[in-house]
C-alpha cells in the first residue's frame, strides 16, 4: 500500500466527508475516491460505508486507521531525518495555534521566521487548543503553540512560554458592576459564559471554584474569546478574559480572590525526528520565553 492512498484514507476518516478530505488534501474528489478504491483493492475489504451522505468506517477502516497512522508518523520521520542530514532549512512545517494565541502572540515570531526562512512552506493551521494536543500526538502536526493542559501526556514535550492572567469581567450595566469588592461566591449567582465544556481553560476555571466549594452556573459557551467578549460586554453573564483584551466595553470585577492563570506554550511529540524547519522554529519560541523571564524578573 503506498502513502498517498494512505492520506487520503487518513483524510476521509477525519473529515468523514470525500469532499471535505479532497479540499484538505488539494485534490479532486475522484482522485480521493479513486486512491481510497485503490487501498480497498490492496487489502481486499471495504473502509467505508456510504449511506446517503453518511460516510462511516467499516470494522475494516477501524482496524486499518491506527496502523496507518502509525506508518504515516514513520514515513514522515524517516524523510525528516534524511533531509535533516544536509543541513538546509525548508520543505513544509505543520504549526498549529489557538485563534487567541495565533492572533495576539504568535504574528512576530511568524513574521521574523517566514523571513529567516523564505524556503519553508508554513502550514499554519487554528486549531482548538484540544484539538491541537491530539494531532500532534497523533502525528498529523509537527509542533502546536495552545494553551497548554493542566496534565499534558508523558508523551509530549511542553514548554510553557507566556502566562495569561484571567481576569473577572461583567458589562457595564451587569448588576455586578457596581460592588465594589466581592467574594468568588457572588459569581455563583449570576450566568456565566465561558469556553466550552471540554477546554482546558473552562477546566482551570471551574476547578478554581471547586476548590472554594462553588459551581459555575454556565448559561452559554463558544470556544472563540472575542465572541466571549461580545456576549459579556452585552450582558449575557460574567466571564474570565486575559488582559489584553480588557477596554472599555467590558467592567473588570473586583474580585477578592488569586487570579486565575493559564500557561501558553508550544508542545512535540517526545518521539518525533523533528525537522530542520521546526527546530529553528522552537529556538525563536525558546529566543521569546526567555525574554518573557527577563521581563518577569525586571
Amino acid at each position: 500500500m503506498d502513502t498517498q492512498s494512505l492520506r487520503a484514507f487518513l483524510a476521509v476518516a477525519e473529515q468523514e466527508s470525500f469532499s471535505l478530505a479532497a479540499e484538505q488534501l488539494h485534490l479532486t474528489q475522484p482522485a480521493v475516491s479513486k486512491r481510497v478504491a485503490t487501498l480497498e483493492g490492496q487489502i481486499g475489504a471495504r473502509l467505508f460505508d456510504r449511506i446517503g451522505r453518511h460516510i462511516g468506517l467499516t470494522e475494516a477502516g477501524h482496524t486499518l486507521l491506527p496502523r496507518a497512522r502509525q506508518i504515516l508518523v514513520m514515513f514522515d520521520d524517516t524523510q525528516r531525518a534524511l533531509t535533516n542530514l544536509n543541513g538546509s532549512i525548508g520543505g513544509s512545517l505543520s504549526l498549529a495555534t489557538s485563534h487567541h494565541v495565533g492572533l495576539h502572540r504568535l504574528p512576530p515570531l511568524l513574521k521574523h521566521f517566514t523571513r529567516q526562512h523564505p524556503a519553508v512552506r508554513l502550514d499554519l493551521r487554528f486549531l482548538d487548543s484540544e484539538q491541537a494536543y491530539q494531532q500532534v500526538l497523533d502525528g498529523a502536526l509537527e509542533l502546536a503553540v495552545v494553551t497548554l493542559a493542566p496534565s499534558p501526556s508523558k508523551e509530549l514535550v511542553t514548554v510553557p512560554i507566556w502566562v495569561d492572567q484571567l481576569h473577572f469581567v461583567c458589562g457595564n450595566e451587569h448588576p455586578l458592576a457596581s460592588a465594589r469588592e466581592l467574594p468568588l461566591s457572588a459569581l455563583s449567582d449570576f450566568d456565566a459564559v465561558l469556553p466550552g465544556d471540554l477546554t482546558f481553560t473552562r477546566g482551570i476555571v471551574t476547578e478554581t471554584f471547586a476548590q472554594e466549594g462553588l459551581r459555575v452556573r454556565v448559561s452559554m459557551s463558544t470556544n472563540y474569546l472575542e465572541t466571549l467578549k461580545m456576549m459579556v460586554s452585552i450582558g449575557l453573564g460574567w466571564s474570565v478574559l486575559p488582559e489584553t483584551m480588557i477596554d472599555d466595553e467590558l467592567h473588570r470585577l473586583p474580585i477578592h480572590h488569586r487570579p486565575i492563570e493559564r500557561p501558553l506554550g508550544y508542545l512535540f511529540h517526545r518521539g518525533r525526528t523533528l525537522s530542520n524547519a521546526a527546530s529553528s522554529m522552537l529556538r525563536l519560541l525558546d529566543a521569546e520565553r526567555t525574554a518573557e523571564q527577563d521581563m518577569a524578573h525586571e
